[in-house]
């Protein structure tokens, strides 16, 4: 993979290149109910039921976000509050990059076309990515695709929207389940993970490692 001088770079947004704080919400939602001792097995249940929301059939993001709060309410036996619920979802669209994003981004568009697919609603997605101050050819949400990732129709209309083959693409993140299982699934062999420490990794796929965005212009040879 070394050096490797893709048509298209293409990134998960949420946690890969914006800075993901629904940990960061939940502790502040629900520190008032749930002790410090129980908040990771908490946040850790709110995470699963997200990525159970997201398998099915497409439906905005906001009613994924109240599904899971209400479920992980229910697990721990807590009221369910939709204001609470709807707290998540207004707070995406103000999140920022980590610091490590915008200079290496602008660095790699100069040469390499960069695209984004996203588990977002359209009405999220972009204020996220003017914060990432780089330019990007295409942003790709599912509502579009009307399938969240991993679910390979999101990755299929990425794909078909860039009338490319899976293997012109180097694909980024940080989430091995929700995006490099199917990234590899679909065909796309050239595949960066994001080690940011929020989800495991796996030595089965041949994926390269960095712990940043600053070791991406490297592998494209810039």
């Amino acid at each position: 993979m070394s050096q490797f001088r893709p048509k298209y770079i293409t990134f998960d947004c949420y946690g890969t290149l914006t800075r993901f704080r629904m940990k960061d919400m939940a502790q502040e939602i629900f520190s008032d109910r749930i002790t410090a001792e129980q908040m990771p097995r908490f946040i850790a249940d709110f995470a699963a039921y997200r990525l159970d929301e997201v398998l099915g059939a497409w439906k905005p993001y906001e009613v994924v976000l109240r599904d899971a709060v209400r479920r992980t309410c229910k697990k721990w036996k807590l009221d369910f509050s939709i204001e609470e619920a709807k707290r998540f979802y207004d707070a995406v669209p103000t999140w920022g990059p980590h610091p490590d994003v915008p200079e290496p981004l602008i660095k790699i568009a100069k040469e390499i076309p960069l695209v984004i697919l996203s588990n977002a609603d359209d009405r999220q997605i972009h204020d996220n990515v003017a914060k990432l101050e780089a330019p990007f050819a295409h942003v790709f949400t599912a509502q579009q695709a009307q399938a969240y990732k991993p679910r390979l129709q999101a990755f299929e209309y990425m794909v078909d929207s860039l009338n490319c083959n899976p293997e012109d693409l180097l694909h980024v993140s940080s989430s091995l389940r929700y995006d490099l299982m199917s990234a590899a699934d679909m065909g796309i062999k050239n595949t960066v993970f994001v080690d940011r420490g929020h989800g495991p990794s796996s030595d089965y796929y041949d994926y390269h490692v960095i712990k940043d965005i600053g070791g991406l212009p490297g592998i494209v040879g810039l």
